[in-house]
């Protein structure tokens, strides 16, 4: 069990774009980094990448739509470190692209869902034992601006027109979680928020985003690190317009 009293964070989603990027900047700020992917060979690629640079990382096989391994990181996190004190789930999938909004398939939003909204609830679940050993755990749930309803309802703001069925729906769905779990948790000390990346060039949007992925990770490190009298239950990230990361965004 570790005893030198670094900080551990389990970034899930972690092998790559946003979530490597994220894993990187809390490895540099002394946090033990769990790499969560579900593809092994990736994911052992990032941690060494990670260790390259510094950072005390280790690859934690994951796959978020897989309760044997979901149970398996649990088990392994309570085995190694006794406690998880940051939680980023950051995993997550576009499937349906830019497909018009009728031809979005069923079996689509199925698949959207199972990682964006059950597969988080999983993860959440399982390492809240974990999260509630700490000192001042956090969890960050990676969202998007295009989940907001309010944008989405106000037809002079671009969200409106990316209807996005599957993908934005989803996102939806974990900010409700997000307000949910942090309701819950509240009098435990634990601070839920939910994060907005800005619109970043990853493979989730084929590299259409305008920002480059070092951006991405702002709001996530900035919610990963918040002080014990930091908020909670708030949507924050690069607003519109906004070039910081603690920007409040509308539900």
């Amino acid at each position: 069990m570790s005893t030198d009293g670094a900080q551990i964070v389990l970034v899930t989603g972690a092998n790559k774009g946003i979530g490597l990027e994220t894993a990187r900047r809390l490895g540099e700020l002394g946090m033990t980094v769990l790499v969560g992917a579900r593809d092994k060979g990736r994911g052992e690629a990032a941690a060494e990448q990670l260790r390259a640079g510094g950072a005390d990382a280790r690859f934690v096989h994951l796959d978020v739509t897989d309760e044997k391994t979901v149970a398996a990181t649990a088990q392994w996190i309570e085995a190694e470190f006794g406690r998880l004190d940051v939680l980023i789930n950051n995993a997550g999938v576009w499937i349906e692209g830019m497909t018009p909004l009728a031809e979005v398939t069923v079996q689509q939003l199925r698949d959207t869902y199972e990682i964006n909204v059950f597969g988080v609830v999983a993860v959440t679940n399982a390492l809240l034992p974990l999260l509630r050993r700490a000192t001042a755990a956090r969890i960050v749930n990676v969202s998007t601006e295009l989940s907001s309803l309010q944008l989405s309802a106000d037809t002079t703001n671009h969200v409106s027109s990316m209807r996005l069925l599957a993908y934005n729906s989803s996102k939806t769905a974990l900010n409700s979680l997000t307000l949910m779990y942090a309701n819950e948790l509240r009098e435990s000390g634990i601070l839920v928020n939910a994060a907005y990346p800005g619109f970043i060039a990853t493979d989730l949007n084929g590299h259409r985003g305008f920002q480059p992925v070092e951006e991405g990770a702002r709001a996530s490190v900035h919610l990963a690190t918040l002080p014990a009298d930091g908020p909670t239950g708030q949507f924050l990230g690069v607003g519109e317009g906004s070039s910081t990361a603690d920007t409040v965004l509308p539900w």
